[in-house]
């Protein structure tokens, strides 16, 4: 029974957008994003030209991109970060704040210039892989790896093979290495990272490739962006306490001053995630802004700092975007 009511579920979620995208077609129900209110704080990966999917299911193409940027400018009002935490919204239309994590070199290849060219405000959060010696996130090693790797391939004395998904797995426990190395320090990480780095191609350099330090601060000198700290190795952070917690911060929010030459207030939690530890130590180093993806506490709404963000799904259209911008999920 669970299984059929999914379907039904899922089947109503699909005519119900085609419902939507039809009427938009037909110039239907457009007084819905017209005469929308409140606000949200919406959040990107990467962006590239072909096949978003290939590597990263949280990537979108820029013909998406652009198309949403231009509803965006239609139907709302786009707002910076600082004005979305000083409550400085239009009474008028729907509010959203754009934000990007990750800091991927597509972003400022290709979402620079149409921030310039539609005069809309942004948020960037990057990490410090680049200070530590990287061009690329270690997740983003797995993700080519997936493709390019081979079936199989020995870890720290542990076999991992590709399941039906591609992704590999502990053969004696069945575990992701994923979720293995989520959990574990940079120094793991960047065994893997040396076993499987040769699967990251340079002619597809658009699905991984970090931002240079002047990459950095030629997208920090526009007047539509805000630069932001995403950590300094993107480890979860609530799997970090004490000193190891705290020189992250620290050296994510030193690395990106040193660059722009600006204070950077605000954080965004690698995979939206954090302990009341992690809140309280960012607010000691001298980040005001904390961005989440979930509240996952019973008094983050209380707390001034925290902000929720909706995840942009790009297997949807650019209207059906819209609908869930305003409701505030996809169901």
């Amino acid at each position: 029974m669970p299984g059929v009511l999914h379907k039904i579920t899922k089947l109503r979620r699909t005519l119900n957008g085609l419902q939507r995208d039809v009427g938009c077609r037909l110039g239907i129900g457009q007084s819905y994003y017209e005469q929308a209110k409140g606000a949200r704080i919406l959040v990107y990966h990467g962006i590239c030209l072909q096949d978003p999917h290939r590597f990263n299911t949280l990537f979108a193409s820029l013909k998406m991109f652009e198309t949403q940027l231009r509803l965006y400018k239609k139907y709302f009002h786009i707002i910076s970060l600082d004005d979305f935490y000083h409550q400085r919204f239009h009474d008028d239309r729907f509010n959203v704040c754009l934000t990007f994590d990750d800091g991927f070199a597509n972003n400022y290849r290709y979402v620079l210039p149409l921030l310039e060219q539609y005069q809309a405000p942004a948020t960037f959060f990057i990490t410090g892989i680049r200070d530590a010696g990287y061009d690329i996130l270690w997740n983003d090693v797995l993700c080519a790896a997936y493709i390019y790797g081979p079936e199989k391939i020995i870890f720290r004395n542990e076999e991992f093979s590709k399941a039906n998904n591609r992704k590999y797995r502990s053969s004696s426990t069945g575990q992701r290495l994923v979720d293995r190395l989520r959990f574990a320090n940079f120094e793991e990480k960047v065994e893997m990272m040396e076993l499987l780095g040769s699967c990251k191609k340079t002619g597809e350099a658009d699905y991984w490739q970090q931002m240079t330090t002047g990459e950095i601060k030629e997208l920090s000198a526009s007047k539509w962006v805000t630069i932001g700290s995403h950590s300094y190795y993107h480890n979860d952070l609530a799997n970090m306490t004490g000193v190891a917690l705290k020189e992250d911060m620290i050296k994510s929010k030193q690395f990106l001053e040193n660059i722009t030459g600006k204070k950077i207030n605000a954080l965004a939690f690698p995979y939206g995630s954090y302990t009341s530890e992690v809140v309280n130590e960012a607010k000691r180093v001298g980040f005001t802004q904390l961005l989440a993806t979930d509240f996952l506490f019973p008094d983050d709404r209380n707390n001034a700092a925290l902000r929720e963000r909706l995840t942009i799904n790009p297997f949807i259209s650019a209207m059906n975007q819209l609908y869930a911008n305003i409701k505030g999920n996809y169901d």
